[in-house]
């Protein structure tokens, strides 16, 4: 298979019909190289807040009520994108007010198959600013989506960086990381947990960024990212890890062919085999004894 990873500049749309366009255009490319599987980014769904003005798409609370409301009209859009061309889409995340899951908004990200079926995957742990300043909250419970391209698991953004959220995905054979990172040290620290994952699960992840500068946003007015596919470097992968790797900053797709049976082989006959052997840590990963060295 083929899956695309979006450097997703996010922009000022003067209508809806923009919006159209805009992911019409990104999306018709894509399948124009052959991708079977799109990834889009972390609140790459932001830039929805600029239809209702420049004053609600620079305040925090009023943006987050703004994108919300347009995410079903997203969604209807994205379905009908997956298809019309027959493909995987993840959908740039957004805020989501859920009264399923409280008063307060979920990072969510929305996962679309070519039948125009949606799956939808929540931010599980949240950063200083999402909980501290924009009062955005843990959503719904991790997901496994098992799809005609395997077994596919969300890590957004934040979540990617923590070990126990990618071993309970130990199942997927392709885990998706949609960021956001305002500077060159998020963007490092996302993209060493994407490729960490990669190597404890021995699997794929294909990582998204938002790029660009957005005067009109508080929440993603500087963004730093590329795309990115990374797998175990082990046999069957590059010696590196790194399947494809975009231009820093510079908008567009990065592609990359994924061979799914490359993921059974390296579980079954990797050089190391970090999947199999995670629980031989059960039992010695608690307190260190403490040796005195002066």
């Amino acid at each position: 298979m083929k899956v695309a990873a979006a450097a997703y500049p996010a922009e000022f749309l003067d209508s809806w019909q923009a919006y159209e366009a805009k992911l019409t255009r990104w999306v018709s490319e894509a399948v124009g190289e052959g991708a079977d599987l799109l990834v889009f980014p972390e609140y790459g769904a932001m830039e929805l807040a600029t239809l209702a003005g420049r004053e609600v798409a620079l305040d925090l609370e009023a943006s987050l009520h703004a994108v919300s409301e347009r995410v079903p009209a997203a969604d209807a859009l994205h379905a009908s994108l997956a298809r019309r061309f027959g493909v995987h889409i993840l959908a740039a995340s957004a805020p989501v007010f859920d009264p399923a899951i409280g008063p307060r908004p979920v990072n969510r990200a929305r996962f679309f198959a070519p039948s125009g079926e949606m799956g939808v995957q929540d931010k599980q742990i949240m950063t200083r600013f999402e909980r501290e300043d924009w009062g955005v909250v843990p959503g719904g419970p991790l997901r496994l989506f098992d799809t005609v391209l395997g077994k596919i698991g969300i890590l957004i953004c934040y979540d990617s960086e923590y070990p126990l959220l990618g071993r309970a995905l130990q199942e997927a054979e392709i885990l998706l990381v949609p960021s956001v990172t305002e500077a060159l040290s998020g963007h490092s620290r996302v993209r060493i947990g994407a490729m960490a994952r990669a190597l404890e699960a021995q699997c794929v992840a294909v990582m998204s960024s938002v790029v660009g500068e957005a005067d009109w946003s508080e929440s993603i007015d500087v963004s730093v990212g590329r795309g990115a596919v990374f797998g175990p470097p082990d046999i069957g992968f590059p010696d590196t890890g790194i399947l494809a790797d975009g231009v820093l900053n510079r908008p567009g797709w990065t592609y990359a062919e994924i061979d799914p049976g490359a993921v059974a082989r390296v579980r079954r006959e990797g050089v190391v085999l970090n999947r199999l052997h995670w629980d031989d840590q059960v039992g010695r990963d608690g307190a260190p004894e403490v040796v005195a060295l002066r």
